[in-house]
């Protein structure tokens, strides 16, 4: 093959079917992810593995859905053909046939957003306000007389806690404040209620220990009158604890979260209020015997520890009693007294060395010390300036002689003179002079003025 000749570009690498629908399934969960989505429910199937099919559809198109476990998602007993809702899903797609659908975790009613919405910008409101703030809960008493309910008088909710009032606590009170928890208005009913049963005296109402309002399960709209802003605010300006016991276990409403307890049920509420009287039984039974097994334990630990005494030391006489005691207080005192003499000779030995230390460094004796010290540097200073003056005066003595030896003056004595023109210069040739030149001609012992010739 000629090595100049372009190979031929490689095939593009194909996805298979299983690769391609996997990719898109991919993407659709990481790009989308969880979302809500609104339509009409149609063609729906329930099946008996509790997994619930179904189509939600517009206008403009439609979509496959699949509800896992559909009974016990929030909202299934909305669905139905027909109905228009808000579902929270998914997107994904079935690989075995590419068939793309959404994963339902939870079902609304259309139009619930909006109560949403309301629910929220009021939970924000009277979270800033302070009204669920825990420190301002009041605890519920252990022991309550009467338990004051606020409820329908015809649900189930009632009954139930009345059941479970008389099975676990048969000697409490209940106060039931009959009021509609469903409808228009009924939230105005529920604040009243609230508010007559905090202030009893002024009602005829028999006082309560703790209040119980609430009501059974139902849709966000048969619950709606516990989230409105009046009912909350009559919990929270109440003196007396109350437990919020609205619907079922996933349900939460504003009651819940201002009032000093939220209960997940009617039925839970109820045994929040009152102790279990057959748990207290037992236990007094079991405290009792264990209080009986204590005493008696303690008992007899007590006579056993007479009898040995009795047996033993009582029965000698008391100075015998008393003689090993006595022994032991004079060694100890015998001890004390040698350690306390060891520690004053320390503490002497130590005050002297620290008096020797402190006089050897006084202020006068450094002074004295310094003052000595300032004598001596001074006789050295006299004797060094002595020697150095008598140096100098023989040095002077010497020069002062050799000058006389080796200066003009010592020519003088020999007879020699020195000759100067009228500027002091000397003259050392009759060349540097002229005729009629004043000159000078210094002797031993004096001065010749003259004019050359």
């Amino acid at each position: 093959m000629d090595l100049f000749t372009p190979k031929p570009a490689p095939a593009p690498k194909a996805l298979s079917v299983t690769q391609l629908v996997r990719r898109m399934k991919n993407l659709l969960e990481i790009e989308l992810g969880e979302l809500w989505v609104e339509g009409e429910v149609s063609n729906l199937k329930k099946q008996a593995s509790g997994h619930w099919y179904f189509s939600l559809k517009d206008d403009g198109a439609q979509i496959q859905c699949c509800m896992f476990g559909a009974r016990k998602r929030p909202g299934a007993e909305v669905m139905e053909d027909g109905v228009k809702v808000r579902v929270f899903a998914e997107p994904s797609v079935y690989e075995a046939r590419g068939q793309l659908q959404i994963i339902v975790q939870r079902v609304e009613r259309a139009g619930v957003g909006e109560l949403q919405a309301k629910f929220e910008a009021l939970k924000r409101k009277l979270q800033a306000e302070g009204l669920f703030d825990a420190s301002r809960k009041k605890p519920i008493p252990a022991f309550p007389r009467a338990v004051g309910i606020i409820t329908s008088d015809t649900g189930a909710a009632i009954r139930d806690i009345l059941n479970i009032l008389e099975r676990r606590a048969p000697w409490v009170q209940p106060v039931l404040f009959p009021v509609r928890v469903q409808g228009k208005g009924a939230e105005i009913e529920i604040a009243r209620a609230i508010e007559k049963m905090a202030h009893p005296e002024k009602h005829g109402i028999p006082r309560c220990d703790v209040l119980i309002v609430g009501r059974g399960g139902g849709s966000i709209e048969d619950l709606w009158n516990f989230n409105e802003e009046i009912v909350a605010r009559a919990i929270a300006v109440c003196q007396i604890p109350v437990i919020s016991a609205v619907g079922h276990e996933i349900d939460f409403t504003i009651a819940d979260f201002v009032a000093d307890l939220r209960a997940p049920t009617p039925s839970a509420a109820a045994e929040l209020a009152v102790p279990d009287g057959e748990e207290l039984k037992t236990r007094l039974a079991l405290l009792k015997r264990r209080l009986a097994r204590r005493s008696n334990d303690r008992i007899e630990r007590l006579e056993m520890t007479l009898e040995n005494l009795r047996r033993g030391v009582l029965s000698r006489g008391g100075d015998r009693l008393l003689r090993e005691p006595s022994m032991r207080i004079d060694t100890l005192r015998a001890r004390l007294s040698s350690a306390t003499e060891n520690t004053l000779r320390q503490h002497e030995q130590r005050l002297k060395e620290l008096s020797r230390t402190l006089a050897a460094h006084h202020p006068a004796r450094q002074v004295l010390l310094r003052l000595d010290h300032l004598a001596r540097l001074r006789q050295q200073l006299e004797r060094a300036a002595q020697r150095r003056l008598d140096d100098s005066a023989q040095r002077l003595s010497r020069l002062r002689a050799l000058l006389r030896t080796l200066g003009p003056e010592s020519a003088f004595e020999r007879g020699f003179s020195i000759t100067l023109d009228a500027r002091g210069k000397i003259i050392r040739s009759v060349q540097e002079v002229t005729p009629g030149d004043k000159i000078r001609t210094k002797l031993k012992d004096g001065v010749i003025r003259s004019l050359a010739e």
